[in-house]
């Protein structure tokens, strides 16, 4: 996978210098999911997304799995391997209005990197069942972390999400 970068601005960052225009990522591993189709995925208020399937690692990544099944939950970096073009403004299906792409899980993206967070079910030398899945089968993986979070729920917003779901309710208990 190669992506290309719009700017000649040269990245120094411990020692790494970037002046070539282009950024490089290869797949560390693909997802092996019960997905064919995006419409199979669910979207939208309420979607469940209990899906099991796996994350299949490269042989060569095997090592960097060194000690993951001690994590309950894992942060997967994905690319939207399917994603047609992008746009800057996106209706998600939970809301009949546009936002802005990055407050949006939309696939048209200007970078076409996806992010979930699966359960850790179990791990079978490179291969980790997983639960939770919203990719498609044979979607390129690009890094895998442990999920951590130190932010207290009662902290967390949810923005025009939360928004939308309060207008879903409102139809619902007047409907």
């Amino acid at each position: 996978m190669r992506i290309k970068l719009e700017s000649d601005t040269t990245i120094s960052k411990a020692g790494y210098n970037m002046t070539d225009s282009t950024l490089q990522m290869k797949p560390i591993g693909f997802v092996r999911s019960p997905y064919s189709e995006t419409t199979q995925i669910p979207k939208g208020c309420g979607a469940k997304h209990d899906a099991e399937g796996e994350l299949e690692i490269l042989p060569e990544f095997e090592q960097g799995l060194q000690d993951i099944e001690g994590f309950s939950h894992l942060f997967v970096i994905w690319a939207f391997h399917k994603a047609d073009g992008s746009s800057l403004l996106a209706t998600p299906p939970t809301d009949d209005r546009p936002h802005g792409v990055f407050a949006t899980r939309s696939p048209r993206r200007p970078n076409p990197i996806g992010l979930t967070v699966v359960e850790l079910v179990a791990r079978e030398g490179r291969h980790l069942r997983v639960r939770g899945l919203d990719m498609l089968n044979g979607t390129p993986i690009l890094d895998i972390k442990p999920y951590l979070s130190s932010i207290a729920e009662d902290r967390l917003k949810r923005g025009w999400l939360a928004e939308a779901e309060a207008r879903r309710q409102k139809t619902t208990n007047t409907g």
